[in-house]
């Protein structure tokens, strides 16, 4: 089932689109014929088991994989170079011996051409965005010795220095303690609804991405998938097949 898929059209105010995407790797296709459209300010959820295209996905959205068929549109002004993204993330970031300011501003690099130094206006733009995600302190503090959240943060706002249009953020509460999980969120949630940044986010918490989202993307391993509001994902087939999932997946935990 692939419901509300509308296509971009000429003369509707997108950031991001994608008109009749298809993705894949050799012989294996897996994504047919995706098309949406997100506007500034919107936030879009992706959900799905392992294996079904949401890194693939992330991947085309990123200008990184070239398409089987279809385009990826970029509105509003946007060029690649100016999406920020927020990957899972690895044991190595983890252990990144650097400052945290200055993975911050880090994320300022793909701006920057063949200056070799920040300007006035990067340093403070990373100033700003570390004060909006509340990380100001840890500015000097070593990456590698924050906890989990912090961290979080910090990478977060290094994908928010590179832009004022588009985030993209792949499962960026994996791992996390619920409350710091929950901040994080909340941090994503005012940055899409207050600052107008539109914000494709892949998560496997499927009742807080709801609250946040106002579309859902679910891809399926079987091809089928659902597109359109939280509302309607929730009568959906696939909403009923992913609660069992899940459920099935906590008792298993719970042994």
């Amino acid at each position: 089932m692939d419901n509300h898929t509308p296509s971009p059209v000429p003369g509707v105010n997108f950031v991001l689109a994608c008109e009749s995407l298809c993705l894949g790797y050799e012989n294996r296709e897996v994504l047919h014929g995706l098309s949406f459209a997100l506007r500034e300010g919107e936030c879009l959820t992706v959900l799905g088991e392992n294996g079904t295209g949401k890194s693939t996905l992330l991947a085309a959205l990123l200008g990184l994989k070239k398409p089987n068929h279809g385009r990826v549109l970029y509105g509003a002004g946007l060029t690649r170079r100016q999406i920020g993204y927020l990957p899972q993330q690895s044991a190595v970031q983890k252990d990144f011996p650097a400052a945290a300011g200055e993975v911050v501003r880090s994320g300022l690099l793909g701006s920057m051409g063949l200056r070799a130094r920040y300007s006035k206006a990067q340093k403070e733009r990373a100033r700003e965005v570390m004060a909006q995600m509340g990380i100001e302190q840890l500015d000097r503090q070593c990456f590698r010795e924050l906890s989990g959240g912090q961290q979080r943060r910090v990478l977060l706002a290094r994908a928010l220095v590179a832009t004022q249009k588009l985030l993209l953020l792949d499962e960026p509460d994996a791992g996390l303690d619920p409350v710091a999980a929950g901040d994080l969120r909340q941090a994503v949630t005012q940055l899409h609804r207050e600052r107008g940044i539109a914000v494709v986010l892949v998560s496997h918490d499927v009742e807080s991405a709801l609250r946040e989202a106002d579309f859902v993307l679910h891809l399926t391993n079987g091809g089928d998938r659902f597109f359109g509001t939280p509302e309607e994902y929730r009568e959906s087939p696939l909403a009923f097949s992913n609660a069992q999932f899940t459920m099935h997946n906590a008792q298993l935990e719970g042994r």
